[in-house]
């Protein structure tokens, strides 16, 4: 297992980075490696983002200096979202089978957590994001058919796309953590464009389910001072409650999208005319 510490970065820095820095700074290029857990650790909401692909053996999720506590779950909550072949995720004993964009929510509590590929030719690539809880609540496996299903957008702004809502009040008790996937249907390209920035929260988006030559060109920073990232294929960004974060793509993709703050409103945005981006 491996772990990467991001620092926190406010607006003022972030107007003078070059590429390379935008980059260290906000993109995750490396999550998923075959056998191997790797996580992020990011001062944002002190949000952990990893990614696990077992091939020929169980990955057990271990504790480490940056948590602080024996097991990784002892003050933590945890979403993780099967973006690969099917896989089973084994947490204190049950045994949870999940296909491709099934999603497990595991509480604060939870001791021992394993993950296996039910086919080492197609492994699982299990996605997730773990934030501080206060509370124990329930662990449950949420499937696409589970989710909350939202149609949005139109093809005459070039943004049709179906969310859902997987770790969400409405479908899931959970502390802070709210989590799902938002896919851009085929013939569209842009993503949360009229674009918001909701500073009481910070978001991690995932990307996926893209062409190897695919790619994203991600908008962030605050809305009169606006930076871009290219992103490839299971690349993640974080994104500061100050930032707007939208996105175009130059074929098919979609994203799994998080939250961890002050509250778990998904309604609780602060809109950004066109007019003021810049």
């Amino acid at each position: 297992m491996t772990i990467d510490i991001r620092q926190v970065s406010s607006p003022l820095e972030t107007k003078s980075f070059d590429t390379t820095q935008l980059r260290h700074n906000y993109l995750l290029q490396s999550l998923f490696l075959d056998a191997q857990i790797t996580m992020t650790y990011s001062h944002l909401d002190r949000t952990i983002v990893g990614g696990v692909v077992p091939v020929d053996a169980h990955l057990s999720l271990v504790s480490c200096k940056q948590i602080g506590s024996p097991n990784f779950l002892d003050r933590r909550e945890i979403g993780i979202i099967n973006i690969g072949g099917d896989g089973t995720v084994t947490a204190d004993g049950t045994a949870y089978d999940l296909t491709h964009t099934d999603c497990l929510y595991l509480p604060m509590g939870t001791k021992d957590v394993r993950f296996a590929s039910a086919v080492k030719s197609n492994p699982a690539r299990f996605y997730f994001v773990s934030t501080p809880a206060h509370h124990a609540h329930v662990a449950i496996k949420i499937t696409a058919q589970d989710a909350n299903r939202l149609e949005l957008g139109s093809q005459a702004d070039a943004n049709v796309r179906v969310l859902r809502q997987y770790i969400h009040p409405d479908v899931c008790s959970s502390c802070q953590l709210v989590m799902g996937i938002t896919m851009v249907e085929d013939g569209s390209v842009w993503n949360t464009m009229p674009c918001h920035t909701h500073d009481r929260r910070s978001e991690v988006y995932l990307y996926f389910d893209m062409k190897p030559d695919t790619r994203v060109i991600h908008l962030m920073g605050e809305p009169d001072e606006t930076r871009h990232l290219v992103v490839a294929n299971e690349q993640a960004i974080l994104s500061p409650g100050w930032s707007i974060h939208s996105g175009v793509g130059t074929g098919r993709y979609g994203f799994i999208w998080s939250m961890a703050g002050d509250n778990q409103d998904f309604t609780d945005m602060d809109f950004v005319a066109m007019k003021d981006l810049r």
